[in-house]
């Protein structure tokens, strides 16, 4: 393991004395630079090895990078050479937009958790697929995973129409897609996992995607990522639906709307979604109910709260096939990927 992995917490507090938003843009940049010079690529390089399959694709392990904190794919290859196994870059539109204003994202220390309302802020899809594109990590055998959203403009009535827009322009680039569904901050977008309204839209991204893998030889293993906030009922709705369309893989979950766990902590009626230990029970709760519902018919990415190798193995042993890793990064650092790792070899 990298000394400069194990030197994060002596770096956290001066990240931790900025704006959440301004400390995750300079780390990513730092990142890069980093990556850009031979040496401290060396210093920063990790490859924990525990081969598997993953909606038929080969990991290196199976420890992953959660959608979001790249969202326009800008450090793609930085970030693959932290160790994961897999990497999910995005949220992307179709047109690029600004997001919510600022302030959106707030740290909860005692918490060790995180809000967030940014609104899938990014650059657009045409500039996201240039970043994708110049990017080396699936030359070098990494596994690509594009998250696709609407644009917060585009009535629901429309929705679908962003959402193979999206799918047009990720698939020739793409290990995997996402169609992300759940995010909590753009209004109205999880009414699209009610019943009715996934079937429709899973029903045209299938045929579209049928389309796509006739034109390019290839097809593109899809995954839906939905809330951690849905009941049992609504749960079960989402698993007869999946297998209906084709549909690969789940991410559960997305993050929560639910203040329980950190009600009268600093921050905590900010509006947004909560990530962090607060999600990893309700992560748990409906992977378990997917699994049970699904078989093993359907890969589960389990997604929410894990800030030790503990949580990761907790995921699996709940019927998750692979885990993500995001707020995790924030207050652990690089090194809890290998401890990931280790702790599901």
């Amino acid at each position: 393991m990298s000394f400069l992995f194990n030197a994060y917490p002596l770096a956290r507090p001066a990240l931790f004395s900025l704006d959440a938003e301004t400390a995750h843009e300079l780390t990513l940049s730092s990142l890069a630079r980093a990556y850009d010079c031979p040496l401290t690529r060396r210093l920063m390089h990790a490859r924990p090895e525990l081969p598997c399959t993953l909606m038929g694709l080969a990991l290196r392990n199976p420890v992953g990078l959660a959608a979001g904190l790249d969202k326009n794919g800008a450090f793609i290859d930085g970030l693959g050479n932290l160790g994961f196994g897999f990497i999910e870059v995005g949220t992307v539109t179709p047109r690029a937009q600004e997001g919510n204003p600022k302030p959106r994202m707030y740290r909860l220390p005692r918490a060790k958790a995180l809000i967030n309302r940014l609104g899938f802020n990014n650059a657009g899809l045409a500039a996201f697929i240039e970043n994708v594109k110049k990017s080396r990590w699936r030359q070098q055998g990494g596994i690509l995973g594009l998250n696709i959203g609407k644009n917060a403009d585009t009535p629901m009535e429309h929705a679908v129409d962003d959402y193979l827009h999206g799918l047009e322009g990720v698939y020739a680039h793409a290990d995997y897609v996402t169609i992300n569904i759940s995010s909590p901050n753009t209004h109205n977008l999880r009414s699209l996992q009610g019943r009715d309204e996934l079937d429709t839209l899973l029903a045209a991204l299938h045929e579209r995607r049928k389309a796509l893998a006739d034109k390019h030889g290839r097809d593109v293993p899809m995954a839906v990522k939905i809330a951690p906030d849905l009941n049992a009922e609504q749960i079960d709705a989402i698993a007869d639906t999946l297998p209906r369309h084709a549909i690969d893989g789940v991410i559960a979950t997305n993050t929560t709307l639910s203040r329980d766990a950190v009600a009268g902590l600093a921050h905590a009626g900010e509006a947004g979604g909560l990530s962090g230990p607060p999600v990893h029970a309700l992560s748990l709760a409906v992977i378990r109910q997917l699994r049970r519902r699904l078989g093993d018919s359907i890969a589960i990415i389990g997604v929410g709260g894990i800030l030790s190798g503990n949580d990761a193995r907790e995921k699996i042993q709940a019927g998750a096939n692979a885990v993500q890793l995001y707020t995790g990064l924030i207050y652990r650092g690089p090194a809890l990927i290998s401890e990931c790792a280790r702790a599901l070899a």
